[in-house]
């Protein structure tokens, strides 16, 4: 990936941009206090700008300790394929080798047909022989 071209931080992203982003891929709206409270509640964020435009980001969830999740990796639809989304991943990859210790859970949900995406950075897909099949429930 070209740095000229793109800006990476480390920061959250506005929740209007949040939600902009996730319309172009197709996961449809939120609710803007909710999708603020979630971002606040964030352990880590990497986001890529073209400009000030955000194209792309990825974070992590869950309790600083134990476990952590790896959420919301999504590159705007004109941007894939360009290794951007490997780019989030090394980010992300960076924070969780200095924060999560040996016993730590890191966890996942891959969106259809992405698994081998995340394959490449060490992740499983279950089920497998000693692992069943994930599971999520959405509240509508």
């Amino acid at each position: 990936m070209t740095l000229s071209k793109f800006t990476i931080k480390h920061d959250s992203p506005t929740a209007a941009a949040f939600i902009d982003l996730r319309m172009a891929i197709g996961w449809g709206g939120s609710d803007v206090a909710m999708v603020e409270a979630s971002l606040a509640n964030s352990l880590f964020h990497v986001t890529i700008y073209q400009e000030n435009k955000l194209i792309a980001m990825g974070r992590v969830v869950g309790d600083g300790a134990m476990y952590f999740y790896v959420q919301d990796v999504v590159v705007g639809p004109h941007y894939q394929g360009q290794g951007i989304g490997n780019s989030l991943m090394n980010e992300i990859e960076g924070y969780l080798s200095q924060t999560a210790k040996s016993g730590a859970t890191i966890g996942l949900l891959a969106a259809k047909g992405k698994e081998g995406f995340y394959q490449h950075f060490g992740y499983q897909q279950r089920p497998s022989d000693t692992l069943g099949n994930g599971m999520c429930k959405f509240i509508t």
